[in-house]
């Protein structure tokens, strides 16, 4: 462990249940649900187009650029003095650690070459991360789980439908 990692772990143990709202658990959400969501489309169409290969390096390739500009977003719009919101490079690097892990998640499947096969397993991946996301919403912000997974799963399908439309086109 880093000492970076164990200030990082000092701080949510001394931080009251908002501060680990404002400053940790939302730009972690914020990237991973921006992850997941938005890399969906050119994953599943570079897959339809192209195969396994592409899909993996578009997927990577969309995980790291989304990764980029959430963090950036997050660390530019708001420096957290007036909001309270924390440090604007810690919540930029967690709000952009989050977006490329989600993203990174369900490209991963595509270093299987069988596309078919890939695809499948993409499929389960993005359920996983979805239900994932549900829990953290229902955990941290008080949704309800069921309406939670119908609202990032009906995010989820219409984006990789798009995906999938585009790649069939």
């Amino acid at each position: 462990m880093t000492t970076a990692d164990i200030t990082l772990v000092r701080r949510w143990r001394a931080a009251d249940e908002r501060q680990r709202l404002l400053q940790v658990v939302q730009p972690a959400l914020i990237g991973l649900i921006d992850g997941t969501i938005s890399t969906l489309a050119p994953i599943f169409a570079s897959a339809y187009i192209a195969g396994s290969k592409a899909a993996l390096l578009v997927g990577l390739a969309a995980a790291l650029g989304a990764a980029i500009s959430m963090g950036m977003s997050e660390a530019l719009s708001d420096d957290g003095e007036i909001t309270g919101r924390g440090a604007a490079v810690q919540r930029g690097a967690l709000t952009g650690g989050a977006t490329v892990t989600g993203g990174t998640a369900h490209a991963l499947p595509f270093l299987i070459s069988d596309i078919h096969t890939a695809l499948t397993v993409a499929y389960v991946v993005v359920s996983i991360e979805l239900v994932a996301i549900a829990w953290v919403r229902k955990r941290f912000l008080n949704v309800a789980l069921r309406t939670s997974l119908l609202q990032v799963t009906l995010g989820g399908v219409i984006v990789a439908t798009v995906g999938v439309l585009v790649g069939h086109a």
